[in-house]
């Protein structure tokens, strides 16, 4: 199969190319028009698949509700965003609900599934602080120990490859230490840690940042906090959700102006109520949520933020468009840093030949026209 556009995004620019695809990969990549029988895009963006590594769910489905189908289907739906690899995230529950949940993303993996591909699962809790907990439940908040992580892990077969953690919370960075030797991303979050506690534990071996800005100590000038570490360390990722309402877009910008290009990671935090009205209501954590008008998700009781329903594609455009990110800092955020961050960058993230064939072409106004997920095109 061949495609083509006269803006292609490869090098960090948009050129005009021909994309060959073999199967599930990239074979080839021509100059525009140099072969025949081209399935032609014209001037519509060619961007790599969109991978979210923080969302819990969409369209009625929460990952900690262990539902083989529910899960089926998020990944079959959330194409329509450009999305072409999540990895599904839980919430702080029980340790039966966690359990079931990890275990019902291993079936689903070893059963099949269409759509966006399940690169793994983000353990998001219990191992968190009770003061930057957020929408969490408090009663379920543990201290990390690696035995009983090893425990979700066999259930989850081998899936978990993110894991949130409150670094202040890890005794001697036991945890820490031990995702790194085994190739998991140790993620500081809703976590009281000090700025000077984060550069212990970057030494240590954790390597992003969960949702910066918020579930985190703040940036003071005399009290740097984890925000203050996003800014200083370049080199650990950091996630941020990008839909202008987590964060102003003055926010945005200095995030992003501060971890340049390659460190910045965009993330959707999108729970069940993606894809209903504003108004809807569900129960997440525990917590009853309501939508509002924006997009965003609160907690009925307090009115504090809980997550969002935010789209990728439409994150996309709210950094270009609205908080002025260079577009190959914004691009990247949602393609080859996730990539990277998970070890996975050399097979996905990039338009390239031997990657992975997953595309998304952009209309004009970053609606999403069509979404290749291994070479198969997914919109109808």
């Amino acid at each position: 199969m061949l495609l083509q556009s006269k803006k292609v995004w490869i090098a960090d620019q948009f050129i005009p190319a021909q994309i060959e695809i073999d199967d599930n990969k990239i074979t080839n990549i021509y100059s525009y028009n140099e072969k025949s029988d081209a399935l032609d895009y014209g001037d519509r963006r060619i961007v790599p698949g969109f991978i979210d590594i923080h969302c819990h769910g969409a369209y009625g489905f929460d990952t900690n509700d262990a539902n083989e189908q529910g899960l089926r289907n998020w990944t079959k739906s959330i194409v329509n965003e450009g999305v072409t690899a999540i990895l599904p995230t839980t919430i702080t529950q029980s340790k039966e609900v966690l359990t079931n949940a990890v275990a019902n993303v291993a079936k689903v993996v070893e059963e099949g599934y269409d759509g966006a591909e399940i690169l793994g699962i983000h353990f998001e809790g219990p191992y968190l602080d009770m003061e930057y907990k957020g929408a969490q439940p408090k009663q379920y908040i543990t201290k990390p120990t690696v035995r009983e992580f090893q425990a979700y892990q066999r259930a989850a077969k081998g899936l978990i490859k993110y894991v949130t953690l409150a670094t202040e919370a890890d005794e001697d960075h036991e945890l820490t230490e031990y995702l790194f030797t085994n190739g998991i991303v140790a993620s500081i979050g809703h976590s009281a840690a000090t700025y000077e506690e984060a550069i212990l534990a970057f030494a240590h071996g954790a390597r992003s940042q969960t949702h910066v800005y918020n579930g985190m100590t703040p940036f003071n000038h005399r009290k740097n906090g984890l925000v203050g570490a996003a800014y200083r360390v370049r080199g650990m990722y950091g996630e941020v959700i990008c839909d202008g309402n987590h964060s102003t877009l003055p926010a945005l910008y200095n995030f992003f102006n501060a971890k340049g290009p390659d460190y910045g990671i965009m993330v959707t935090d999108a729970l069940m109520a993606k894809g209903y009205e504003p108004g809807t209501r569900f129960t997440f954590g525990g917590n009853e949520i309501e939508i509002y008008e924006d997009g965003s998700a609160h907690l009925v009781e307090t009115k504090g933020l809980a997550g969002s329903t935010l789209r990728m594609n439409e994150g996309l455009r709210i950094l270009v468009e609205e908080a002025m990110v260079p577009f190959n800092y914004a691009i990247n955020a949602c393609t080859i840093n996730p990539a990277r961050c998970l070890s996975i960058d050399k097979r996905k993230g990039r338009i390239g030949v031997g990657y992975d064939s997953d595309l998304v072409v952009l209309n004009h106004d970053y609606s999403v026209h069509q979404t290749y997920c291994l070479g198969k095109a997914m919109l109808q």
